[in-house]
């Protein structure tokens, strides 16, 4: 506690030092989340005896010329907050940092950082505290450009894991070229680029399997005019499969992975569309972390390419990627394949919609298994398609219309298909789709003291799982600084009829933000960014601080 007390003092003073140093420059932001969670029996959720979690964030960052340095605090007590991964509770500490020297061609870093290899098929590091993942890497950074249209990088260490670090090393090498300003083309972008993981670690199971272990890749990005196209291809080599800390086979596999995107877009209209397919191609720094619920200790980066979706109801049944071969006696699978594609559409002012820019998005993905036969000896021959089981499959269509001045409105339509042992956990493609619509109508609107009003009313429709939802959200800001929310939603279609309600607001001036809440918390996937973690039903009072500088 004392180290806390001397931290927030330091961090409280930091603003003041920074103006009494010419050459150097502070800046830093820090973090709080806790909740203090209550029994709740109409939940059957029952609080754990340390009631109050508490996740709290410091990061300090130094710069003087070509120098850099920064370090982050975390704590995590008495324990993290529900849902997060127990390798964080009841631990606090200077998490990682780093030292930074740079030039014009040149950049050198030691101590903890982040590092992206294209899309992140081989290689993507990165926090999101919202999801509990931090897979920084500590060690070295090297990134050089000998031409303003060539960048080389190489990394070496060990990738975060809690407070510790992983039993392995990965070491890997990225390049990214700019032929097109190599050849001098002006209407035409063309560049490359190549990268390399290697990841080392002994697991002593006795029976040969790989000490090394690589993925490659390979990209090209084109633009012309108003089109693009993005490839990336990789190949991970053999290596056994595991699950849970037990490895499950000692025949060993390799895997795939393939992504196009393509666009198209101009002043009112635009076309997006991916494709990807991933065989056996989950890659975690430790072998024996495959199949985590948490996201740790992972090297690629898979995230669902679906929507994003942003209300309470349209966020029940979300996608999760599938990239991993399973081979036991209930299931069997070797990865996804699927499509993705987004249309947008402005209409001209003053048509019969509205008197501004009407705003049409069409969205439509598919994603299934790859098609494989199992052989008796736990080989499979694989199609590049073939007749998988379906995983999921969504059509959303969103129309938004500003009427006037003070008032818009936003209607969404989704209907989706997702695999059972997806979306609520357990086996994949043994128990068959949920098949569900969601309707959105949003309105927000300015009344006479120019406060901003938002009212959302939803309703989610199946025959499967839990049966029908209703959902009601109410947003006032009082002002730009203060913000209040009330909202519901209602399992009426089960016969639990369950509310999941939940009220607070917020304050915002400047670099502060403070929030508060207590609801009830609904238990299944929480995503961000088509990366997912399970959160569990829960009741409680949750409050958040940042303040940045």
């Amino acid at each position: 506690m004392q180290i806390q007390i001397k931290l927030l003092a330091i961090f409280i003073c930091l603003p003041f030092i920074s103006q009494s140093q010419e050459n150097t420059f502070i800046y830093g932001s820090f973090e709080s989340n806790s909740q203090y969670l209550n029994d709740d029996e109409g939940l059957n959720f029952y609080a754990p005896s340390d009631n109050f979690r508490s996740n709290n964030y410091l990061q300090l960052d130094f710069q003087n010329g070509n120098f850099s340095f920064g370090i982050q605090y975390e704590s995590y007590l008495p324990s993290a907050l529900l849902g997060y991964s127990d390798i964080f509770d009841n631990n606090e500490g200077i998490a990682q940092y780093y030292f930074k020297y740079e030039n014009t061609n040149s950049e050198i870093t030691v101590g903890s950082f982040y590092e992206q290899f294209g899309n992140g098929l081989v290689f993507r590091t990165w926090e999101d505290r919202q999801l509990g993942i931090n897979n920084s890497l500590r060690g070295i950074r090297y990134r050089f450009s000998p031409l303003k249209e060539i960048e080389i990088s190489a990394i070496h260490g060990k990738q975060r894991f809690g407070f510790e670090y992983s039993n392995s090393v990965i070491s890997g090498v990225n390049s990214n070229i700019d032929i097109s300003e190599i050849i001098n083309l002006d209407k035409f972008s063309f560049n490359i680029g190549v990268s390399h993981l290697n990841r080392y670690q002994k697991l002593d199971a006795g029976f040969g399997e790989p000490e090394n272990v690589n993925v490659s890749g390979a990209r090209l990005d084109i633009f012309y005019q108003d089109f693009y196209i993005n490839a990336e291809l990789a190949k991970k080599n053999k290596d056994v499969i595991a699950n849970e800390g037990e490895i499950l086979s000692e025949r060993m596999y390799d895997g795939t992975a393939l992504q196009i995107d393509v666009g198209y877009s101009k002043k009112g209209f635009g076309l997006n569309s991916s494709m990807r397919r991933l065989e056996n191609f989950s890659f975690y720094s430790d072998k024996l972390a495959e199949g985590n619920i948490y996201n740790q200790q992972t090297l690629s980066f898979l995230p669902a390419l679906t929507k994003q979706q942003d209300y309470l109801l349209t966020n029940i049944y979300v996608y999760n990627s599938q990239p991993r071969l399973v081979i036991n006696n209930i299931e069997k699978r070797v990865g996804e394949i699927g499509f993705q594609n987004d249309i947008f559409y402005s209409f001209k002012k003053e048509s019969f919609l509205g008197k501004y820019r009407t705003k049409l998005a069409i969205n439509f993905s598919y994603w299934g298994a790859v098609g494989a036969e199992f052989m008796d000896d736990e080989s499979y021959n694989v199609d590049f398609v073939g007749k998988g089981n379906k995983y999921y499959q969504d059509f959303n269509i969103e129309v938004k219309n500003r009427w006037n001045k003070r008032l818009s409105s936003t209607i969404t339509f989704l209907d989706l298909s997702i695999d059972k042992g997806v979306t609520l956990g357990g086996p994949v493609g043994v128990d068959g789709n949920i098949d569900a619509q969601v309707g959105v109508f949003e309105i927000n609107a300015k009344d006479g003291k120019n406060r901003n009003n938002r009212i959302v009313l939803q309703h989610l429709w199946t025959n499967d799982d839990r049966k029908e939802w209703l959902g009601f959200v109410y947003e006032i800001g009082i002002n730009n600084n203060l913000n209040f929310f009330i909202s519901d939603i209602w399992n009426y279609g089960n016969s639990e009829k369950l509310h999941y309600y939940n009220f607070g607001g917020s304050y915002s001036k400047g670099n502060i933000r403070l929030g508060a809440n207590y609801g009830r918390q609904r238990g299944g996937l929480v995503c961000i960014g088509g990366v997912c973690r399970f959160v569990p039903e829960s009741n409680g009072y949750n409050v958040s601080l940042s303040y940045s500088f």
